[in-house]
């Protein structure tokens, strides 16, 4: 190749790069920021009309933008706004729980397009069983997908315990009795490579689906995800805290009570002892009763709960009022370190949160050093079980946000295709 070729190509490469970032930069605006102009689009990110019309007819020749409604501007005729799309391109989460097993498809919109969710008792059963499990429900939505015409761009899977990446290896989850399982190995084995896989914490892909984009009060926020188990994530910037091997918000072994009752994890005095659901369960209900029944779906047994406490019944109230102070402890000893503008509850906390939230935010003000909690207030997500699985699914797009082109162009007047 001659200097003039090897010139030319690196020029070429170049200009491809910068074509990929442009795009994504535009696409990711009209995620944060919402609709726009493409007068609007061009000011605020410091392009020309020219160019942005340039990337706006490429990403909708991507299906990944579509004209929306008119925009009416200060002087002259109204414009039409530029929208997200998407439709044709969705981003799978899944998750793998103690009481459960599901999968969730989103639209680049963040748009639910499948759902489906198992209940099982994790551990009674063994990981290539569970595994299995997962496996059929992600068959069954890339199927559904397939037959809707829908792109998918991957898979990211939430799983209970501490997964190391670097390993791509789940080395500790004691609640589901599962260590050192090569969770990514085995979801390929059986899927195969076609399909992208990532497998991250499941309370990270909580926290991270709570950081809204665009949302000023979700940029700094520590999420608390109750289940069996109780984890989170903590949200600076806009941007999950992973820590130097991806083990950042294994907030529920924190030892708060001295010489407390054990652990899964075989220490003893651990949050999630005394804020998990096991000890709300413990606390509200005789070992033979219904909602202590691992088989019942989660759902299902908090609706109960929550039927209870409304009729005022005693000893759930009580059980709600001592694992509410608890959760406020753990809040405020986090809090005081991270001083976080919000404390999100997620998980469990959010499906029966507003019987626990006085005691939460009692303990949260008696425990904050900060005059006022810090200026720390206590919502509750509305994401509910689902908040890991829509995480993950929105992780699996930003693939898509970052370089568009991964999205095949529609077949053009030509006949060619990107």
């Amino acid at each position: 190749m001659s200097m003039f070729d090897q010139t030319t190509t690196d020029h070429s490469l170049a200009n491809l790069d910068l074509r990929r970032s442009n795009l994504g930069l535009a696409l990711r605006y009209l995620r944060d920021q919402g609709p726009r102009s493409r007068a609007a689009l061009a000011s605020e990110l410091g392009m020309t009309r020219s160019t942005i019309s340039t990337l706006i007819t490429e990403l909708a020749e991507r299906s990944l933008v579509s004209d929306g409604q008119l925009v009416q501007r200060s002087v002259g005729r109204p414009s039409t706004a530029v929208e997200l799309d998407g439709r044709g391109v969705c981003g799978i989460g899944a998750e793998v729980n103690v009481n459960h097993v599901s999968t969730i498809a989103l639209d680049l919109r963040g748009e639910v397009v499948e759902e489906r969710k198992l209940s099982l008792d994790g551990r009674s059963l063994d990981a290539p069983r569970v595994l299995g499990h997962l496996v059929d429900l992600v068959r069954e939505t890339v199927s559904a997908l397939d037959q809707r015409g829908a792109i998918t761009a991957g898979l990211t899977v939430g799983v209970a315990g501490l997964y190391d990446q670097t390993r791509d290896v789940l080395t500790h989850a004691p609640n589901l009795g599962w260590y050192d399982v090569p969770v990514g190995a085995m979801l390929r084995a059986d899927l195969g490579d076609a399909l992208p896989i990532v497998v991250d914490n499941e309370s990270n892909l909580a926290a991270a689906a709570e950081a809204t984009p665009g949302d000023p009060h979700r940029q700094d926020i520590l999420v608390l995800h109750g289940e069996v188990g109780v984890g989170g994530g903590i949200v600076a910037g806009g941007r999950l805290l992973r820590g130097s091997h991806g083990y950042a918000g294994e907030f529920g072994h924190m030892i708060v009570e001295a010489r407390g009752r054990q652990c899964g994890c075989g220490r003893r005095g651990c949050w999630e002892t005394v804020s998990g659901l096991r000890a709300l369960m413990d606390l509200a209900a005789d070992p033979d009763d219904p909602i202590r029944d691992a088989r019942m779906a989660i759902d299902d047994r908090l609706a109960e709960l929550n039927r209870r406490a409304n009729l005022g019944d005693a000893r759930t109230l009580e059980a709600l009022e001592e694992v509410g102070a608890w959760v406020g402890i753990g809040a405020a000893i986090l809090s005081n370190a991270l001083n976080p503008s919000t404390v999100v509850l997620s998980g469990y906390y959010a499906a029966i949160g507003h019987h626990m939230r006085p005691a939460i935010e009692r303990e949260l003000s008696a425990g904050v050093l900060a005059p006022e909690a810090g200026g720390t207030r206590v919502e509750l997500s509305t994401l509910g079980f689902s908040a890991a699985v829509r995480g993950g699914a929105t992780a699996s797009l930003e693939s898509v946000f970052a370089d568009p082109t991964r999205v095949p162009r529609r077949t053009t007047v030509s006949g060619e295709t990107a």
